[in-house]
């Protein structure tokens, strides 16, 4: 019998930790130098926000000089947390259902990580050839097999949602660009 796979066999235990009075430009410039698409914004050892590169956007987007805009003002708060114990299906679910890339893993003793949403898409990646459908029992997949959900339109183009391989956003439709799944958006750069 498998076990499920739990959100401590895959989370990132590494993660960048800025304070909510750093500049905009010094957290983008540490995000960039650990090559995150997020800054933890953390208080002592408890994690009081998260500030992405959609947050910088917005900043970006208002025309605000992301020198004098403050981590604290931009980020999203309060961060969603999950356990370590918990199940990569729960972690997964709760990602989408928030539409967050994101979680926060901590336990009694505090930041134990962050899972991100690659981490999800990776660990997804190295199951074994085998998947489990509801109760029964575990089938064999074909290694040619094309994932449940996406939809052929009768070309190369496939329409699934999931994360772009240009912007790293979940998008609710994805299709194939030079070699990549990439969203609407990226679709027209």
């Amino acid at each position: 019998m498998e076990t499920e796979v739990s959100v401590k066999d895959v989370l990132t235990t590494s993660y960048v930790g800025v304070s909510e009075s750093d500049s905009v430009r010094g957290a983008v410039e540490l995000m960039r130098a650990e090559r995150a698409g997020s800054v933890l914004v953390v208080r002592g050892s408890s994690a009081v926000g998260i500030m992405t590169e959609w947050d910088v956007m917005g900043v970006v987007e208002a025309g605000q000089d992301p020198d004098t805009v403050t981590v604290g003002s931009v980020m999203s708060s309060p961060v969603l947390t999950i356990e370590p114990d918990r199940s990569l299906t729960d972690a997964a679910g709760v990602m989408a259902r928030d539409a967050i890339r994101n979680l926060v893993v901590e336990d009694d003793e505090g930041i134990v990580g962050v899972l991100t949403q690659r981490d999800v898409i990776a660990a997804a990646g190295s199951f074994s050839g085998t998947t489990t459908v509801g109760n029964s029992e575990p089938m064999a997949m074909a290694a040619d097999t094309v994932a449940q959900g996406v939809e052929t339109n009768g070309g190369t183009d496939y329409t699934t949602q999931g994360v772009c391989d240009s912007c790293g956003t979940f998008a609710e439709s994805l299709r194939e660009r030079n070699g990549q799944l990439v969203c609407n958006d990226c679709r027209s750069i």
